[in-house]
């Protein structure tokens, strides 16, 4: 992390990349822990799980119809079906050993059902006269509806080979396989597999919990009617929701005045549950930056006792007061070279250290502040390979409506890392056209994005078919 003094200095700004590996640096995975199945989807697998049992367990019918011996239906035809009797019924879920096939005999079978002893392949009900001595069934009668209960004749008018229409036991998988390996995200398919060979739980990184966390006082509750001077709060709704999307488990806290006693207060509450905290707002330079205001006395602090604190930080914090727990910390204010979202913070708080990034309060500026640092700790806490949005090469087009005149080009300041807000269509020759203004505060622009432009430090104009890189949001 930058000095103290360095930052009083006002002596650096950092770059966007320097900041990002300033953070994943000092963001650990999470200590894995043993989650039930469902709980676990979207996690990280952190161990390898063999098969202890084959899949299927046993040779199974994969059609309603007869078991039988393929030997006796080699010749059957509609002309001259095979006339086999039914000795009875046999149901998933049976063992499959209460009746024995022999020549000339068959054994009603419903799918997924054991495949019966002496038999070696089925036929699909619709293969036979279903025990009516008329044509072709379309369907099995049920139990209580056949002739005969589940005895009496079957003519069955095609051949089977052996081995037809049965799931063979081990076919999916053997015991002893590899079911998945460690570093396997578990999705669907994943459970589905874990559950199939009698796991119900697994050993996974856990989503981080983070807290989401706004401020000022002119922030209102969407609902709630507005006084003179306030706006709604949309900051924490918007990274809340980044934030779940990137899979972290999300407390949002409703937005705290600008007083510097009662962040700290607040942050102290909610440190319990938070494996990441993130602030929106108080960051820049502004009389009522309170975020800077509550976090900011820790860099006053001389070396030796930031030492002295990170050897204490395991003792814990009871009976501390909020302004000493939250003192417990080192938080940098950085400028960065980037447009939107210059101001930044980041460091970690509290006895466990926990990670906090502060943001900026606009909300272009906040949301593309997410994307780029937050949403990489995220997944970087979860253990997850991919950190980042999927980047792409398109070709600059105008933006829709412009008219039959060409806008003039996009414009970026010399030294600075631009991300605009686009629209992107993919296909052979991808495109990106710019949506809404470079405003940090036109949030409406924003809900028609799907895509960052991105004008790296050394381009100040960006001229209309030239080809960009793009970070994709969706």
């Amino acid at each position: 992390m930058s000095s103290t003094t360095e930052q009083a200095t006002g002596a650096r700004t950092w770059s966007v990349a320097e900041h990002l590996d300033d953070i994943l640096t000092a963001v650990q995975p999470l200590e894995p822990i043993e989650l039930n199945l469902l709980d676990a989807q979207g996690c990280v697998l952190v161990e390898q799980v063999t098969v202890p049992v084959a899949l299927p367990p046993f040779d199974n019918s994969s059609m309603d119809g007869y078991a039988v011996r393929a030997a006796d239906t080699e010749r059957a035809s509609e002309a001259s079906p095979a006339v086999l009797t039914v000795i009875g019924d046999v149901a998933a879920g049976s063992s499959g050993t209460e009746l024995t096939v022999g020549p000339g005999r068959a054994a009603r079978i419903m799918t997924g059902a054991p495949l019966p002893p002496g038999a070696d392949a089925v036929v699909p009900v619709e293969w036979t006269d279903g025990g009516t001595g008329a044509g072709p069934a379309s369907t099995m009668a049920p139990h209580s509806a056949a002739p005969q209960g589940s005895g009496g004749q079957v003519r069955v008018h095609r051949p089977v080979t052996p081995h037809a229409h049965v799931r063979a036991r081990g076919g999916d998988v053997c015991a002893g396989d590899v079911a998945l390996e460690a570093g396997t995200v578990l999705g669907p398919p994943q459970i589905a597999l874990l559950s199939a060979i009698g796991r119900p739980a697994a050993r996974v990184r856990p989503r981080p919990r983070v807290v989401v966390l706004s401020t000022g006082s002119e922030l209102a509750q969407p609902g709630e009617e507005l006084a003179a001077g306030q706006i709604y709060d949309s900051n924490s709704f918007a990274l809340a929701a980044a934030a779940k999307d990137a899979g972290a488990i999300v407390y949002r806290v409703g937005a705290v005045t600008d007083d510097a006693e009662t962040l700290r207060a607040t942050i102290e509450d909610q440190l319990i549950r938070a494996d990441l905290l993130v602030t929106t707002g108080g960051v820049s330079v502004g009389a009522y930056d309170v975020v800077k205001e509550a976090l900011t006395s820790v860099a006053e602090e001389e070396p030796e006792e930031r030492e002295g604190e990170a050897a204490e930080a395991t003792e814990g914090a009871v009976g501390e007061d909020a302004e000493q727990a939250v003192h417990r910390a080192h938080v940098d204010f950085r400028t960065l070279a980037m447009q939107p979202g210059k101001p930044q913070g980041f460091g970690t708080i509290g006895p466990d250290r926990t990670p906090i990034l502060t943001l900026p309060g606009n909300p272009v500026s906040s949301y593309v502040s997410f994307e780029l640092f937050v949403r990489p700790a995220i997944r970087a806490m979860m253990g997850l390979a991919d950190l980042h949005r999927p980047v792409v090469r398109a070709t600059l087009l105008p933006p829709h409506g412009a008219g039959d005149e060409e806008p003039a080009p996009l414009t970026s300041p010399e030294g600075k890392r631009q991300f605009l807000r686009g629209t992107y269509t993919g296909g052979e020759r991808p495109e990106v056209r710019p949506v809404g203004g470079s405003g940090s505060h036109l949030i409406g622009a924003l809900a028609h994005a799907d895509a960052l432009i991105v004008l790296p430090e050394t381009v100040t104009e960006a001229a209309w078919g030239g080809e960009v890189e793009v970070v994709l949001l969706g």
